[in-house]
């Protein structure tokens, strides 16, 4: 993406750290990461708790490309550093939700097609993939997830109607997951196309 719809994601990240900040239970436990990718995963905000978190600007792609298997073996590597999970000893962190907008397609297909298993394998409490644009490849993302949304236009209208259903999710995904929960997500809203 580029243009408008990289200025109406910033603007849809700020609807939703200001929605979770009006959720007492989501501004004690919530905390927020956001990566960018297109050749390269760009951590442009680390794990922030909620309360000191400040939305950055979010910057152009400078190549083109989707190397999500890049992107997804970058996730794998911050949840194994930062999600500390439950044991006998200790309490542990909330299962982490992860959000990943694009559009389905890779050009990293090796590196994905080993990376998936591993994303698999990791504690998510639900990992959801939003498709932009008008032709997006829903195989791809079918390989790490069942839960796919898809927006024909990146308008900035839509984007904040996803964000706020993204900030819905978080709040719900505070209160319900446990060890052995199914999350269950809200409706998505009418702007999206839940692909099943």
């Amino acid at each position: 993406m580029r243009g408008e719809p990289i200025e109406a994601i910033r603007v849809g990240l700020e609807t939703l750290v200001a929605s979770l900040r009006q959720d007492p239970f989501a501004l004690e436990n919530a905390w927020l990461s956001v990566i960018t990718f297109n050749r390269t995963p760009q951590p442009i905000l680390p794990l922030t708790e909620l309360e000191t978190l400040q939305i950055p600007a979010i910057p152009q792609p400078e190549a083109a490309g989707t190397h999500l298997g890049e992107a997804l073996e970058f996730v794998c590597k911050k949840v194994d550093a930062e999600v500390t999970l439950s044991s006998p000893e200790r309490k542990g962190d909330w299962m982490p939700l992860l959000f990943v907008m694009c559009n389905g397609k890779v050009s990293d297909t090796q590196l994905f097609s080993q990376t998936v298993p591993l994303l698999k394998r990791k504690h998510f409490g639900k990992i959801v993939a939003c498709l932009v644009g008008h032709h997006p490849v829903t195989e791809n993302v079918r390989q790490f997830t069942d839960n796919i949304l898809s927006m024909d236009t990146a308008d900035s209208s839509t984007i904040k109607t996803f964000f706020e259903w993204v900030s819905t999710s978080v709040s719900v995904g505070n209160r319900s997951i446990g060890a052995t929960d199914e999350l269950v997500l809200p409706p998505p809203p009418a702007e999206m196309n839940a692909i099943i």
